[in-house]
């Protein structure tokens, strides 16, 4: 037998799935709260590991499945899934960070996420910096006190491609994490950020993961090359230190203590078993969206009714050719392009449904203007790549020619 890993499709479903007489060949839900001890010491072993299984706010058999199958998918040492994409987002920046703190973040991002980094962390006394998405402007705004430096795989919804080499450099030279939000990528389909020096990632499993619009959840995975020994949330109090006790895994054991176990954040286990089918197919899903985008894209860039078109894997795209160097097997399924009258185009069309969700079977589209960036200051929405005539597109599974045939009529 070969020794060489199995390929993404195989271990999409497989992991997570023992062999044995009597095994289910699926994951099972467990509907649980607590779980059973049977003697004293077996009890206070487990409170103080937290290796096992004790109450279902820390874990869960069937969410443990599918954090296994998540951390195979994304070539990372451990996950914790959580209730949603944005707690994945604030268990991630409050693994690292804490009052005096400071993060840089490019300018490209999902509104959701815009608002934790200018509205909520700043309650907590984190601050922020949003800079343009290049590491050289990452590198101009490092502090002494950044801890942690944040981008997406492919921007939301500007399609931006970070170069992820260059952005681990600049935060790993100033004691910093680099964390990616890869949900566009499909977890580790189209990219592994870790592998490019990356130290967390995060996705809203509510996304491809799911890849019917029917449950949200979230998660964030870590790998074992980080170096936390410049931040003192791990190394203050000596032998006592949460880097001297824990070790390799102390940002996982962190992310999980803050996520599940303090903000009880937590992952019910029949999301969790949806989302362990859903990441069965995802490979399928994924590549025939990413190929429709395509081919969307290209002929939406030449119609005379549609103006700008951003899509990383149009050759015209300015991020063309990092997305040939970290994209594999697609340039995603997300496209935006331009219109004169929105509200008109929005309301005429009879397939495309308007939606703000990503990555569903279905294909559906939003006015970010005034829909999942309409809360954020007007120069946060232009850094964003939207403007008021942008259209943010999601490609589902139907037809190419239904789908362009819905768009043509629509344009009136």
């Amino acid at each position: 037998m070969t020794s060489d890993p199995p390929h993404y499709e195989t271990q999409a479903v497989q992991t997570g799935i023992p062999r044995g007489l009597g095994q289910t060949v699926g994951i099972p839900i467990h509907a649980a709260a607590g779980f059973q001890f049977e003697t004293l010491e077996q009890a206070q072993s487990e409170f103080q590991q937290n290796t096992g299984l004790s109450y279902a706010r820390l874990q869960n058999p069937t969410v443990r499945a599918l954090e296994e199958r998540l951390s195979t998918l994304e070539g990372g040492a451990a996950t914790v899934a959580l209730a949603s994409g944005q707690a994945a987002t604030l268990t991630a920046m409050l693994s690292v960070c804490r009052a005096g703190d400071h993060v840089v973040s490019s300018s490209s991002l999902f509104g959701g996420t815009a608002g934790l980094l200018n509205n909520i962390l700043p309650l907590m006394g984190i601050g922020a910096t949003l800079v343009p998405n290049t590491p050289e402007a990452v590198r101009g705004a490092m502090q002494d006190n950044t801890r942690l430096v944040w981008a997406e795989i492919i921007g939301n919804p500007a399609g931006d491609v970070p170069d992820l080499r260059g952005l681990a450099d600049v935060a790993h030279a100033g004691g910093a994490l680099l964390a990616i939000d890869s949900t566009w990528a499909g977890v580790g389909f189209l990219c592994r950020p870790l592998e490019h020096g990356a130290d967390i990632v995060t996705h809203s499993l509510t996304k491809w993961a799911g890849g019917h619009g029917s449950v949200m959840g979230g998660s964030v995975t870590v790998g074992t090359a980080h170096d936390l020994s410049r931040n003192p949330i791990y190394t203050e109090g000596a032998e006592q230190s949460i880097l001297n006790l824990r070790g390799e895994q102390a940002l996982a054991w962190r992310q999980r203590w803050f996520g599940a176990h303090q903000l009880g954040m937590t992952l019910a286990p029949h999301s969790a078993f949806l989302l362990a089918q859903g990441l069965e197919t995802l490979s399928l899903r994924l590549t025939r969206q990413s190929e429709t985008a395509l081919s969307l894209a290209g002929w939406l860039e030449t119609h005379p009714r549609v103006g700008k078109v951003g899509y990383p894997g149009l050759s015209s795209s300015p991020w063309h050719a990092q997305a040939q160097q970290y994209l594999r097997g697609g340039a995603g399924a997300v496209l935006t392009f331009e219109v004169d009258n929105p509200a008109a185009f929005l309301g005429r069309l009879q397939i495309l449904r308007i939606v703000p969700n990503l990555g569903d079977s279905r294909t559906l589209v939003v006015h970010p203007w005034t829909t999942t960036h309409g809360r954020l200051p007007e120069p946060t929405r232009l850094a964003a790549g939207v403007t008021s005539r942008t259209i943010r597109m999601s490609v589902g599974l139907e037809a190419v020619a239904d789908l362009q045939a819905d768009i043509e009529q629509a344009l009136g």
